[in-house]
């Protein structure tokens, strides 16, 4: 799990309904006559989205006129897509959120909203930071605009203004999704004791039970990713008590195992979680394990999969350049990393974007060119063993054995755990570099 996953969550999550916490959606408006009451329409925890999309689609039939009700269901629609994995759901999205917007073309800061946070789960941030500028501009003390501005500006790599858009979410909605967002600012920075404070506000205000396993989780991961298993099992096991089927839970617990080296017990984890729900991440993450674990063939399925759902997702409006950029530089795909990391720089160059070009430059042979943006990659000072390891590897191509050695002691000096696959190189890195 590397600190970009944070906001993928949130990005939908924290801002389905306006008004409403993550996790449930309530729809605020008047009824015409012979339409089910909106406010009758909520998903609560661990209800499928889709029951809520259904809902919704009823009362738009009986109730064609109702702008806020087609907003809703475009961003309800979004949310199904998180939490099911099917992104057929976005053109649906897209098609209420515009029928909001033809109805009601003048001042409609939900259906901008939840056009913004759709381009931002597709990966567009640029076009889903104009929507959030509309919106606030329309309802500056509204604070899901300034959430989706802020995970917009994050993945541009505008750092600056994306934490001042977040702390007005904070100021606005002091909530579990303004902290979440607190918090991955704190992290990108390297400062793990705040995002570690920040989670823990996000959790006492946690409204619903889903919102406390997404807090654990997180907590748990900040663990994890210091290399302190022991917290990491506590706190995600300690959300599973609380949300037991937030399933990022069950993924985290695998990784746990697969760093105590329970590889059977971590291999059957991740294949529960995956067949539940085939998040490209965690499949890749099964792939890793069954390889590093002596499964080649195992691993190739894995990856199989992992390449039709960047497919699927691309038909769908999803842009997935920078996933697939790491995915293939690590799998030795290097012609196509290379293009997808350039193309994902050039349109969100944030420091994960760096990161992916600089690996896929490696990966290609081009070292020399790849050493600023592994440097530039870190330049925020995240603690991410991943970023670490990638920056000493191409140092140690470059032949900087000072350099190398540094970079890879600071790689597990952060998390010894950080990858089935790569932290056994970086061991054997340090070795042959005499460190």
């Amino acid at each position: 799990m590397t600190v970009v996953k944070r906001l993928t969550l949130w990005t939908v999550a924290a801002l389905v309904a306006f008004g409403a916490v993550a996790g449930a959606v309530v729809i605020r408006t008047a009824a015409p006559a012979g339409a089910p009451p909106a406010a009758a329409i909520v998903a609560g925890p661990g209800q499928d989205p889709g029951v809520v999309v259904g809902a919704l689609e009823r009362r738009v039939r009986a109730a064609p006129a109702d702008w806020r009700s087609w907003a809703a269901l475009g961003s309800a629609c979004v949310e199904a897509a998180r939490v099911g994995g099917d992104p057929a759901y976005y053109a649906r999205a897209e098609k209420a959120l515009r029928m909001s917007m033809e109805i009601h073309p003048a001042g409609n800061v939900p259906a901008l909203t939840g056009l913004g946070a759709l381009a931002a789960a597709r990966h567009d941030f640029t076009t889903a930071l104009d929507f959030a500028r509309q919106a606030t501009a329309l309802a500056p003390y509204t604070a899901a605009g300034y959430g989706v501005a802020g995970d917009a500006l994050v993945e541009l790599g505008r750092y600056d203004e994306a934490y001042q858009a977040i702390q007005r979410m904070v100021d606005l909605r002091p909530g579990t999704g303004s902290y979440a967002r607190a918090s991955y600012t704190w992290e990108l920075r390297g400062d793990t004791d705040r995002a570690r404070d920040a989670l823990e506000q996000a959790l006492a205000v946690a409204p619903t039970a889903a919102d406390a396993g997404f807090a654990l989780f997180y907590l748990g991961e900040l663990a994890f990713n210091a290399g302190d298993l022991a917290t990491a099992v506590a706190r995600y096991e300690e959300g599973r008590t609380r949300a037991p089927d937030y399933l990022p839970l069950r993924v985290g617990l695998a990784r746990i195992a697969a760093a105590q080296g329970r590889t059977a017990e971590a291999v059957g984890a991740y294949r529960d979680a995956v067949a539940r729900l085939p998040q490209p991440a965690w499949v890749a993450e099964l792939g890793d394990l069954l390889a590093a674990s002596g499964d080649p063939a195992g691993a190739e399925q894995q990856y199989a999969v992992v390449r039709a759902t960047q497919q699927l997702l691309a038909t769908q409006g999803v842009a997935t350049d920078l996933e697939l950029a790491l995915f293939d530089a690590d799998h030795g795909a290097a012609s196509s990393a290379l293009a997808a990391a350039r193309a994902a720089y050039a349109r969100r160059p944030g420091i994960f974007a760096a990161d992916a070009l600089a690996w896929a430059l490696h990966g290609a042979g081009h070292d020399a060119e790849a050493l600023p943006y592994a440097r530039a990659a870190l330049r925020l000072g995240t603690r991410s063993a991943l970023l670490h390891y990638h920056l000493g590897t191409i140092e140690a191509a470059l032949g900087q054995r000072d350099a190398a050695r540094a970079s890879l002691r600071n790689a597990l000096a952060i998390n010894p755990h950080f990858s089935p696959r790569y932290a056994p190189h970086a061991r054997d890195a340090l070795r042959r570099l005499g460190g």
